[in-house]
């Protein structure tokens, strides 16, 4: 919901570092791999045990990969498997930190798996959504471009980082934000169904 307004404020500034990683000779697929890594970083911080705060930096430095990710392939030439590579990352990143949750604490375990099948639900409408789009030859640059088409909803990646900072900072509160913000991946999920049934069918 938020991802549309975001991309106005963030994509400039992403746009100038991207020409300054391009003309160091860094690529897309690099500042990709990069980010996961530092995801995974977060993720690992969280497991162990230690303060949630302390996995705030590398989620964040995560995040911002992921946006120049694309900043730089702009520039040096977008590549069907940088796409394909970046989504792939994030799904990893997005479904390690819930993960990560479960593994610091086992009372966390259903909140945790209820929090992952509705990210697998909505990643799977989405996916499912994006690819019936690019059959049919439909663009959209609302979201900045992508090499896939990206619908919007009630939560998108803007939401789901605020989420991911909230229950680092409240870590104790994890199970009653997974099942609240799982509910609400749900609705997305639904919202989306309905919206391709509205144009795919007929």
């Amino acid at each position: 919901m938020l991802d549309g307004q975001m991309r106005k404020l963030i994509d400039p500034p992403l746009n100038r570092a991207g020409h300054v990683l391009a003309a160091r000779g860094i690529g897309a697929d690099a500042v990709t791999l990069a980010g996961l890594a530092l995801g995974l970083l977060a993720a690992a911080v969280v497991a162990s045990g230690l303060p949630g705060w302390m996995a705030l930096l590398p989620l964040a430095l995560s995040r911002l990969a992921d946006g120049l990710d694309g900043a730089v392939a702009r520039v040096r030439g977008k590549t069907d498997f940088g796409g394909y590579l970046d989504i792939t990352c994030d799904f990893l990143f997005y479904g390690a930190i819930p993960l990560a949750f479960v593994l610091r604490d086992s009372g966390n375990g259903a909140a945790g798996a209820f929090l992952l099948c509705s990210f697998y639900v909505n990643g799977a409408s989405f996916l499912g959504y994006a690819i019936l789009a690019e059959k049919r030859g439909m663009q959209t640059s609302g979201r900045g471009e992508k090499s896939l088409y990206f619908t919007s909803g009630l939560l998108e990646g803007t939401e789901t980082i605020l989420f991911f900072v909230a229950i680092c900072l409240w870590t104790g509160h994890f199970a009653p934000l997974a099942w609240g913000f799982g509910a609400l991946c749900f609705v997305t999920a639904l919202a989306r169904v309905f919206l391709a049934r509205r144009v795919f069918v007929g």
